[in-house]
């Protein structure tokens, strides 16, 4: 169970530290505690830099159903270890946003139930429509599996594997906060939409398009990786 355990703190992380500084630091007023959309992409890749040195020898890391789904796919863990994965991840994230609803629910007052959720269309961010968000999120996660199974094939540069993963997570938050507020990660959004369905149900009827794109996304980037396939790195 270490490789599990290890997942669930790994996801717990990501979303307390990511979606904290989307809900905490996002009600802060303009000036110094203020966290614009750079910090907050920068909180979700620093996330995984830490997460990605801290339990990556043991798990390497996924945190992520749809990195898991893309390293299964590229053949590289079983079925069952990914569905392993998975829960522990899934359940990482459901506490991670847990907790931060129960610091937010301690704030006097301003807080509207926000957690970070994902979502589009009228009223979200900036508004863009499903078709937009579809597109970006399997684009997202492919780039994203692209980095993450380039750079943990054993032919790649020890050591910096961690860095380079965090560094693109932070690249495709900047691009799609806006349209999505970034998920490539399943566990990511249905932690923060479960939780916070009270005040957001919205977010809970988005939730397929947060599974289903990031796993069309990294299943592509997996088949593309599988052995003697375009992108398998060869001697």
């Amino acid at each position: 169970m270490n490789k599990q355990l290890a997942e669930f703190i790994g996801t717990f992380a990501l979303v307390f530290f990511g979606c904290g500084a989307a809900a905490i630091g996002g009600l802060a007023p303009a000036g110094p505690t203020a966290v614009n959309l750079l910090g907050i992409a920068s909180a979700f890749g620093f996330a995984i830099v830490a997460m990605a040195y801290g339990i990556g020898p043991i798990s390497g890391c996924h945190v992520n159903p749809a990195v898991s789904f893309g390293v299964f796919v590229a053949g590289r863990m079983s079925a069952a270890e990914m569905v392993g994965y998975w829960i522990a991840q899934i359940l990482g994230a459901l506490v991670g946003a847990a907790v931060l609803y129960l610091i937010l629910s301690g704030k006097a007052s301003g807080w509207t139930g926000g957690l970070g959720q994902n979502g589009w269309g009228q009223g979200y961010l900036g508004e863009y429509n499903a078709l937009s968000a579809f597109v970006f999120e399997v684009v997202g996660t492919f780039l994203f599996l692209v980095c993450i199974l380039g750079v943990t094939h054993p032919f790649a540069p020890a050591g910096f594997a961690g860095l380079a993963i965090g560094l693109t997570l932070v690249v495709i938050h900047l691009v799609g906060i806006n349209i999505t507020g970034t998920s490539v990660n399943p566990a990511r959004s249905i932690g923060p939409a479960l939780v916070g369905m009270g005040t957001n149900p919205k977010a809970v009827a988005q939730l397929w398009l947060f599974i289903i794109a990031p796993l069309i996304g990294a299943g592509a980037a997996g088949f593309l990786f599988k052995e003697g396939a375009l992108l398998d790195a060869k001697k």
